[in-house]
């Protein structure tokens, strides 16, 4: 880790563990599990830098949700993951999953939940860093499924800290998915949602009108609606960007012409986060050394990246 990764402590908000389980650990699963691959693993599992959408870069998630339909694959996976943010200067992370993606070999949603839930407590117990973990609702499922993946958060409030809904907004709304959010709310489960990747402003006005997000999962799209700026800055509704995801799902064209710089510049709660660690072949040290190289980011940006991060994350408890 450099001198500068250890002065300003980080927090991750936004990653997926299905996106971030290490290359060589799918190799581990897929043999012990009797699945053959075609192709090196990391062809399989690390995504082109210009997918050009959203759809083509989950196809990489495939050969990880495949391999991960075991409680002890999730548990490793999930201390793995822990261990990797400590090396990468992390020392509050949240980790995301939509357990309802991991039934297909007989583990029910709540095994799925305990199993990442006690990967995560193994992952605290050896490296200090403090985790949350987020259960995501998929906008392409079923009102009815986003109430079982919120009564299953509901069950484990010990271990989950937040909901997510996730998917292409562009092909899916958010508002069918609003039963499941009401829910959450009356609990007192904070919520995010991915919004302003694949869709424009529109998205991520429905995420907080709509779903009562406290925080958006990307948001790259906002930059020319100015009352929704207005909005997110009054509201301090953070911003959870990934900038090399956000180019390779053609959410943004570049590097260069990524927004974060400029709206943290504006007083936004914009914070930098990776996304899919593996699919995306990169840590929070690339993502900010990219930024510096692309956009002109400080040492300054980060350290204003981490206060928003750190006032934003839905909880910072290490138990």
């Amino acid at each position: 880790m450099s001198g500068h990764a250890a002065r300003i402590p980080r927090y991750e908000l936004h990653c997926h563990l299905d996106g971030s389980v290490r290359p060589g650990t799918v190799a581990d699963l897929a043999r012990e599990q009797g699945i053959t691959l075609d192709r090196p693993v990391g062809e399989l599992v690390v995504a082109p830098a210009h997918c050009g959408s959203l759809t083509t870069f989950l196809t990489h998630i495939d050969l990880p949700l495949q391999v991960l339909q075991t409680p002890d694959a999730l548990t490793r996976t999930a201390r793995e993951l822990v261990e990797d943010w400590e090396r990468d200067g992390v020392v509050h992370g949240e980790v995301r999953f939509a357990p309802q993606l991991h039934l297909r070999h007989g583990m029910t949603r709540d095994e799925a939940v305990r199993a990442v839930a006690e990967g995560l407590a193994q992952g605290r117990a050896t490296t200090g860093v403090s985790t949350g973990l987020l259960l995501c609702c998929l906008r392409h499922q079923s009102p009815d499924e986003s109430l079982a993946v919120t009564e299953t958060a509901l069950r484990h409030r010990d271990v989950v800290t937040g909901l997510d809904l996730a998917g292409d907004e562009r092909l899916y709304g958010a508002r069918p998915h609003r039963p499941a959010f009401d829910l959450a709310h009356r609990a007192g489960l904070p919520c995010t949602v991915h919004a302003g990747e694949a869709a424009g402003p529109e998205s991520m006005w429905e995420a907080i009108d709509v779903l009562g997000a406290r925080r958006i999962g990307h948001g790259v799209r906002c930059t020319s609606d100015t009352a929704l700026l207005n909005r997110l800055r009054t509201d301090t509704i953070a911003l959870e960007m990934c900038p090399t995801s956000n180019v390779q799902t053609g959410a943004v064209p570049s590097l260069s012409d990524h927004p974060a710089t400029t709206l943290l510049t504006d007083g936004l709660p914009v914070t930098i986060s990776t996304d899919t660690r593996t699919t995306s072949a990169t840590t929070l040290q690339r993502e900010f050394t990219s930024l510096r190289k692309a956009t002109g980011w400080t040492s300054r940006h980060e350290a204003l990246a981490q206060e928003n991060a750190a006032q934003a994350s839905f909880s910072t408890r290490s138990d």
